[in-house]
């Protein structure tokens, strides 16, 4: 049976797309996430995302996604400006869309301008339990002591609807050093489900440079989510200033973050397609 895509990426954070609204989701969508996200040897991608009929009657779509790893995912900030653009050119024209997430909450996405869309990502919250994280307290989790990979580290734990472990560095790690590091740190017994994990270079009060480690998907070009991470930590440490956009640059591109004073967070950045195909299944 062939398969209809679309390829989409937001700042080289690539994700395959299915339009399931009529459809419903694929009854093996795990297993088809980890064989698709193969690259070299199938389509390739950070991972599988779903766009399904709303949860609720005043929403556009459900995102459903599912990491490269076959896993299912929380939350993923480029995704769901990619799933906005993709209804936008495929019939839903509306310069506001509302997508409805299985475990996030209702997503609001606001078209800035040709493939540019920022969404309104929550509030972000520093408890152990949102994340979830043990043995570290109940939280603010910030400037924490953990041991990985043969060394100590400080890192700051944050939830965008998805757990994230910060940590700043003068000098962001080359590829070998984020594998060994962030999946060290990634499945670190701290957390229980895994972790996204963040290093951060900050460069003034209005630019942050940042590399991810990705719970199930490994060295990723950009994250939404975890964008929004090193900009909320900043923030709270007076790196950077709320209700101002800060700067994120990722090897895949570049978005823009702030934090609101009530703790919302929004996110901006492009969202674009790459192809369309078939694939045989």
């Amino acid at each position: 049976m062939k398969l209809q895509f679309t390829k989409m990426h937001g700042a080289g954070n690539d994700y395959i797309y299915l339009d399931c609204r009529q459809t419903g989701l694929p009854s093996d969508a795990g297993a088809l996430a980890a064989r698709l996200s193969r690259r070299r040897v199938s389509v390739g991608a950070d991972g599988l995302i779903c766009i399904a009929a709303p949860l609720l009657a005043d929403a556009d779509a459900t995102m459903v996604m599912y990491n490269a790893d076959g896993r299912e995912g929380v939350m993923c900030g480029n995704g769901v400006r990619c799933v906005a653009e993709y209804l936008y050119t495929h019939g839903t024209r509306k310069e506001l869309i509302e997508l409805d997430t299985l475990h996030a909450g209702r997503k609001t996405l606001y078209r800035m301008g040709e493939h540019l869309w920022r969404a309104g990502m929550g509030r972000f919250s520093l408890r152990a339990a949102d994340l979830p994280v043990v043995g570290l307290g109940k939280g603010p989790l910030l400037d924490m002591p953990l041991v990985a990979a043969g060394r100590s580290w400080q890192v700051f734990c944050v939830s965008m609807g998805n757990p994230h472990c910060v940590v700043f560095c003068e000098q962001l790690p080359g590829a070998a050093q984020l594998a060994v590091w962030g999946e060290a740190l990634a499945q670190h017994p701290a957390f229980p489900q895994g972790t996204n994990v963040e290093f951060v270079r900050v460069e003034n009060a209005a630019t942050l440079q940042v590399v991810v480690w990705e719970r199930g998907s490994g060295a990723t070009l950009a994250c939404g989510t975890g964008a929004c991470a090193a900009v909320v930590i900043s923030v709270v440490r007076g790196l950077c200033r709320r209700e101002k956009s800060v700067e994120v640059v990722l090897p895949g591109g570049t978005l823009q973050v702030c934090v609101l004073n009530d703790d919302t967070v929004l996110l901006t950045g492009p969202a674009e397609t790459v192809y369309e195909g078939k694939i045989e299944t």
